[in-house]
C-alpha cells in the first residue's frame, strides 16, 4: 500500500469531563494533527492525492472548525456555560480525548471531507504534546 501523510498545527482549548487530575481544568494544547489518505490506486500522475486536496479538504476543516476554538463534550455539564462566555466553542459527541479526537476525524470528518476525491484516510495522528498522542487507524 501507498500512502501520504500531510500533518497541520492547530491551538485548541478543552478539558476532559470526568478527569481525574488537571486535564479536568480548562486549559489548551498546541496540536499536531498527521492525517494519512491512501488511494486503490495512484493517479495518472502517480500520486494517491495532491497534497493541496489534503490542505484544503482536511487541514482547512479543522481551521474552520477547531483552530483557536474551545472543545466540548455534548454531555458537559460545563457546555452551557461555556456557551454563554463563547459562542464559537465546537460541541463534539464525544468527550475531546486526544483519542477520542483522532477517531472523530478519522470516521466523520474524514470520510465526509475526502468524498470524491478517490482517497480515504486510513490513519489520524492527535500529538498533544511532543511525548503524547494518539493513533486512529483503519
Amino acid at each position: 500500500m501507498i500512502s501520504i501523510c500531510r500533518y497541520h498545527d492547530i491551538s485548541v482549548g478543552h478539558r476532559i469531563c470526568g478527569h481525574e487530575s488537571h486535564c479536568a481544568r480548562l486549559h489548551g494544547h498546541n496540536y499536531r494533527i498527521h492525517f494519512t489518505c491512501t488511494a486503490d490506486e495512484l493517479d495518472a500522475l502517480g500520486r494517491v492525492l495532491d497534497f493541496q486536496v489534503v490542505k484544503e479538504r482536511l487541514c482547512q476543516w479543522l481551521e474552520d472548525h477547531w483552530d483557536h476554538r474551545f472543545l466540548v463534550w455534548e454531555r458537559d455539564p460545563l457546555l452551557e456555560g461555556l456557551r454563554a462566555l463563547d459562542p464559537s466553542v465546537s460541541v463534539l459527541p464525544c468527550n475531546p480525548s486526544a483519542e477520542n479526537m483522532a477517531r472523530y476525524l478519522g470516521e466523520v470528518v474524514g470520510p465526509a471531507q475526502l468524498e470524491g476525491t478517490g482517497a480515504r484516510l486510513v490513519a489520524v495522528e492527535v500529538e498533544e504534546t511532543a511525548k503524547c498522542k494518539a493513533r486512529w487507524s483503519l
